[in-house]
């Protein structure tokens, strides 16, 4: 089943990005797990979908039998409270493993209710950490650190980044091994992009040349608008291929899923947004960002 809007082409179903809509393959089962390509969910504007995102491609992953760990990096706590945790009454969280030595990864991590996916949580007292980290020895790679412990546990790490370009952002990417950024179709949104990208190519020159744009998702999308329409078209622009095919409509089914404190996948299955971060994840391994 496809989500996308399709209009034809000389012949060719073509998708919002313009480009034939293609059928991502169903992806081999793993025979073992290990070692996490670790992806951090990156954009320094908010209300573009990034928590949603990261969510509900980390629930499409593990229903294809991945290891998911979701990092909450957001002092707000918003992915956390995505999977119905309260933030507020968390012991252990992100903030510990980070700033506390004596406290391993493992004690902050807590499985969730949706199989193959764990959490290791965060809330208010990670904004805490972008000033003391000043001070620390290595400060950008204290994450990294972190997760080097569990990385062979897992075989995707999601990272859900605040919505800032300071240093906890700069401490995920130069954590992971590559970026999807969110963007929502309006124009604000696209003008703020290339702040972000210079962001990425100052990390990838100064603390992780490795680390690469695995794609480009625009989420919001509202086909019966020219401005989405233009503004899709203004992101092929920028981005070519980096953008995925896969495009995020915009749906009250969201909203409804994160009230229910579950991903959409599983709040409405069948639902044209289930579809679409499913055909996600497939279209994110095809192109290597995941195992």
């Amino acid at each position: 089943m496809s989500t996308q809007k399709t209009e034809t082409v000389q012949g060719q179903d073509v998708g919002p990005t313009g480009r034939p809509v293609r059928q991502f393959p169903e992806p081999a089962p793993l025979d073992s797990h290990g070692p996490a390509r670790v992806i951090a969910m990156v954009n320094q504007k908010g209300g573009v979908g990034k928590t949603t995102s990261t969510i509900n491609l980390g629930a499409a992953l593990a229903e294809l039998g991945r290891k998911v760990l979701m990092v909450d990096f957001d002092p707000q706590g918003a992915l956390s409270a995505g999977f119905g945790v309260n933030p507020h009454e968390l012991d252990t969280t992100v903030y510990n493993v980070m700033m506390d030595r004596k406290v391993d990864v493992h004690e902050a991590i807590r499985s969730t209710e949706f199989e193959n996916m764990d959490l290791l949580p965060a809330n208010i007292d990670l904004s805490a950490a972008e000033v003391q980290l000043v001070n620390e020895v290595a400060r950008e790679q204290v994450l990294s650190q972190a997760l080097r412990k569990v990385k062979d546990e897992y075989d995707v790490v999601l990272i859900d980044c605040q919505p800032s370009l300071g240093l906890l952002t700069v401490n995920a990417l130069t954590a992971a091994d590559g970026v999807v950024i969110p963007l929502i179709c309006e124009f604000f949104a696209l003008r703020a992009v290339a702040l972000l990208v210079d962001s990425i190519e100052k990390v990838q020159d100064r603390l992780n040349p490795d680390l690469q744009i695995d794609g480009v998702l625009a989420t919001m999308f509202d086909s019966r608008t020219l401005h989405s329409r233009e503004v899709i078209a203004r992101i092929i622009d920028a981005f070519g291929d980096k953008v995925f095919d896969t495009v995020i409509k915009r749906t009250v089914k969201f909203p409804d899923a994160t009230v229910s404190a579950e991903p959409i996948l599983s709040y409405a299955p069948t639902h044209t947004g289930s579809v679409a971060y499913r055909e996600l994840a497939k279209e994110l391994i095809e192109r290597g960002g995941a195992r």
